[in-house]
């Protein structure tokens, strides 16, 4: 039996030699190809304009002449090209494909600002352009070509809402951002909704010094204004902010809260003793991984009976906001899980997290509005074809 001999390392790298060399003069013969063809066209257009060919006499009044050409860049997927436009002596003669002050294609600029929204920074996309197009973008060029998204952000904070949410989750993330005086923690407050056929939106995030009542009032009476009213509301589930239960008292008051079981069983931990933890933590958990809501207020009562002496302000406390944890058996409860905590739009600041870590602060308001938008855009338009089975059976 015949045997294959191994591949070596120098045969690899002979292998990639040939396919790079192969296709960069696939590249190379396209490129000299387009630039040709666009100089043509050039030539053709001031043809056009003038009324006759090189060397045509003509007994019409001349009201221009040829006066030459100049050269002009552009940028596109297959690298640089140079242009060579024909131009009179009023005026030049772009081709139709090339707009004036455009110095590379659409999908280039495109490529240019995801490259930005994918958390690279700004004077670090060129580099990744670099690779593609051959050319590398000045950082004032990147941070210009991502200003255009300020039209986009200005239309999500402005467009109407559909009166259709069913269950509303409030939460907030913090970021940071360079201030005069050095970086600095700024929230932004997050409306997350799912409808009762599972499609699920996020609505609106407004930046805030921190979570005070007026901060999260001013989120809510933005979405009532936009045609959030209400009126289909079943549950708003938050993660236990005093401004913001205030807040909704004021803005959606019939709406029954549900405060995040997570967030609780956090507050709780943080006061707990290191040899208490797991304990405290398991009967803490048994409340609102009960059955029913009588199983839940029973488990309630042995949590109270066991720890009160131990930890009475945090017993107290908990036996103030139990009505509020328990507010999601009154549902269907398949629904449980989701409907107890703000693990839902937790998720989407997990990804915010995420892209904005390269970053590490963001220069100002408006680059930030750009990324967490581009996010949040992104996020819709994976959910626009994909609903929630769960609300949808339950529904």
């Amino acid at each position: 039996m015949r045997t294959v001999a191994p591949v070596t390392e120098q045969f690899q790298h002979f292998v990639a030699d040939l396919k790079e060399s192969f296709w960069g003069d696939i590249y190379g013969k396209a490129r000299r190809s387009l630039e040709k063809f666009l100089a043509n066209e050039s030539e053709r257009l001031r043809n056009q304009y003038l009324g006759w060919a090189w060397h045509e006499r003509t007994e019409a009044a001349k009201q221009d002449y040829r006066n030459g050409f100049y050269w002009r860049s552009f940028v596109t997927r297959l690298g640089m090209l140079r242009i060579k436009v024909a131009r009179t002596r009023k005026r030049g003669f772009l081709p139709e494909a090339i707009q004036a002050f455009e110095r590379r294609t659409a999908e280039v600029a495109l490529l240019i600002r995801e490259a930005f929204l994918q958390g690279i920074a700004t004077r670090q996309v060129g580099r990744v352009v670099a690779r593609v197009t051959g050319e590398v973008p000045r950082a004032q060029s990147v941070s210009r070509l991502c200003r255009s998204l300020d039209e986009a952000v200005k239309k999500f904070h402005e467009q109407a809402l559909k009166d259709e949410g069913a269950y509303l989750f409030l939460d907030g993330v913090s970021l940071r951002m360079r201030r005069p005086a050095g970086r600095k923690r700024v929230q932004r407050l997050v409306a997350y909704e799912i409808r009762r056929d599972g499609s699920r939106h996020l609505l609106a995030f407004v930046r805030s010094p921190g979570e005070s009542q007026a901060a999260w009032e001013g989120l809510l009476q933005d979405l009532f204004r936009r045609g959030l009213e209400g009126k289909n509301l079943l549950l708003v589930v938050t993660d236990g902010c005093a401004g913001l239960a205030t807040a909704l008292q004021t803005v959606y008051p019939r709406v029954p809260p549900q405060r995040c079981g997570v967030h609780k069983m956090r507050n709780i931990l943080e006061r707990v003793r290191k040899r208490d933890y797991e304990q405290v933590k398991a009967e803490a958990q048994a409340i609102y991984r009960a059955e029913n809501v009588r199983q839940a207020q029973q488990a309630f009562r042995c949590f109270q009976a066991h720890w009160r002496s131990a930890y009475p302000s945090t017993v107290k406390q908990l036996e103030k906001d139990l009505p509020e944890l328990l507010t999601f058996y009154r549902f269907p409860r398949q629904l449980g899980r989701k409907l107890r905590t703000t693990k839902v739009i937790e998720r989407c600041f997990v990804e915010v997290r995420r892209r904005t870590r390269p970053l590490v602060c963001f220069v100002n308001a408006a680059s930030m509005e750009r990324i967490i938008y581009a996010i949040f855009s992104k996020f819709n338009g994976q959910w626009r074809d994909r609903t929630l089975r769960i609300f949808t059976q339950a529904a």
